[in-house]
């Protein structure tokens, strides 16, 4: 383990995870290897109930929705000096979607879990957030529908006791807050009269997805 690693794997512990959660969260060093260790992870598809696990309660679970795997990437990149900011985007007639926050120089780039082709990992090459909520815009969708409405500013966790999120089990409280926080709009009335639907080849595409619910004996 590196000088570095020891660090965070410090750091990790001081988070309240046990110690092999922290080294396993120490050995990802960057954003791209965060978002590797999400993309390995299956998806929770809550079959036993609704959840929304902090980030040691996903990694007990192996497996994890999208704030579940905002957690664990803001928990990792906490570790590693940066700080642990999410960004919410709400939705009309659809679900909520969480990532976290990244940047390199003065771009911005996002960690992401998604079960989903469309609303995954962005590049740090946009100049602010509304760029980078813009480039979910087009793939945001239910059925027909472009769907995405607002973004949220950067919500910090570091505001919260790290029980709350990190080292906890479920986190109800700290996702209504970053439901209440300050979200911008994205598009006028005028313009969400004149989306143009998605067309049948879209629809096709968009009911793909990496980790299908199998049900009985499928």
């Amino acid at each position: 383990m590196s000088n570095k690693q020891k660090n965070a794997f410090a750091r990790g512990l001081e988070l309240g995870f046990c110690r092999s959660h922290a080294r396993r969260l120490a050995a990802l060093d960057s954003p791209e290897k965060i978002q590797d260790f999400l993309d390995r992870m299956p998806i929770n598809h809550e079959t036993g109930g609704e959840t929304c696990l902090a980030a040691a309660g996903a990694l007990r679970l192996g497996a994890v929705h999208c704030i579940e795997g905002a957690l664990i990437a803001a928990a990792a990149l906490w570790m590693q000096g940066r700080p642990p900011l999410l960004l919410d985007f709400q939705a009309e007639g659809d679900d909520d979607h969480v990532v976290t926050l990244f940047r390199r120089g003065p771009y911005w780039g996002a960690i992401s879990k998604s079960n989903h082709v469309w609303l995954r990992w962005r590049d740090p090459v946009y100049r602010n957030l509304r760029e980078l909520a813009m480039s979910y815009f087009h793939e945001y969708v239910a059925g027909r529908n472009k769907t995405l409405r607002t973004y949220s500013r950067p919500f910090d966790l570091r505001r919260y006791d790290a029980a709350t999120w990190a080292s906890g089990e479920q986190c109800w409280d700290l996702a209504d807050d970053l439901d209440r926080s300050r979200h911008y709009r994205l598009i006028t009335p005028q313009q969400k009269a004149i989306l143009r639907p998605r067309d049948k080849w879209e629809q096709h595409i968009g009911k793909m997805a990496e980790y299908p619910l199998k049900r009985g004996g499928d």
